[in-house]
């Protein structure tokens, strides 16, 4: 490839490199592709699932973000000009993984309270300790973290804790869990997530869902957003026989209001004009 970041805009050498590679796919387990730490991987991942010719020979396995737990802190906590992005914060928020480097340098304090802090402003990325970058690949690598259905083995507590709790988070990026019972209608729901994101693309780094339609049988849908580009379909397992109808939502980004998120998706269900 060509010298640059590849994630500085989308760039048809990452295509054209991609492309060439699948002649030898036999050749080789994975591709890594290694961004810059002030890069915004959301152009490779609009990259690769939007082209027809990568979609067909590539998915994405996890985006893993390498973090220095000795300054950290100062660069989560750093001020940019307004309108511009605080990188660091931008990279956990998108996170599958998170590398917590440097461990040693840092005490038993230090560490646990940064491990708090990365939950909150993305409760759903592993964080793995690391010293000298010495990574387990085995957590790491060929796990598929990155996919639709991952909403679907979250913690049920995460939401409840959401739910009980009236504070306000004072993290700029922070992750946001939604979920209530009932069907959706469809199309509601289709015009509340295009306005959102026409509206809030920009400071929604990841979103996800599990949702119940009206009128969809047993089947039960699942979707994952990267900004504006959201992949959404059926999930492999349906409703079974009994099981409640919860729809869950996630959103991880800046200045994300909770009660304005869940009113807005709620004025989706479906409504029995016979009630």
């Amino acid at each position: 490839m060509d010298n640059g970041c590849v994630c500085c805009s989308v760039r048809g050498d990452l295509v054209r490199t991609l492309g060439q590679l699948t002649k030898r796919r036999k050749d080789f387990d994975a591709i890594l592709l290694e961004t810059t730490g002030l890069a915004d991987p959301a152009p490779v991942v609009y990259t690769i699932q939007t082209n027809a010719k990568m979609s067909e020979n590539y998915f994405i396995d996890s985006i893993v973000c390498l973090a220095d737990a000795k300054h950290l802190g100062i660069h989560l906590d750093e001020k940019k000009p307004e309108g511009s992005v605080n990188e660091a914060l931008q990279q956990v928020a998108f996170a599958d993984k998170i590398l917590l480097n440097k461990v040693d340098l840092v005490t038993a304090e230090q560490k646990e309270a940064l491990k708090a802090r990365l939950k909150t402003i993305n409760k759903f990325a592993t964080v793995i300790e690391t010293e000298r970058s010495r990574a387990p690949l085995e957590q790491i690598l060929g796990l598929n973290s990155f996919n639709m259905e991952s909403i679907l083995s979250y913690d049920p507590d995460f939401f409840e804790s959401q739910e009980e709790s009236g504070k306000h988070n004072l993290e700029l990026v922070q992750s946001v869990g939604i979920r209530f019972t009932g069907d959706l209608h469809s199309q509601w729901f289709n015009m509340f997530m295009m306005d959102l994101l026409k509206e809030r693309a920009a400071d929604i780094y990841r979103s996800k869902g599990l949702l119940s339609f009206h009128g969809q049988g047993d089947t039960k849908f699942v979707f994952q957003g990267v900004h504006e580009q959201i992949n959404f379909g059926p999930a492999k397992e349906p409703w079974t026989a009994g099981e409640e109808r919860v729809n869950k939502f996630v959103f991880i980004g800046k200045g994300l209001n909770r009660e304005e998120l869940t009113k807005g998706l709620m004025e989706c269900l479906y409504k029995d004009d016979k009630a």
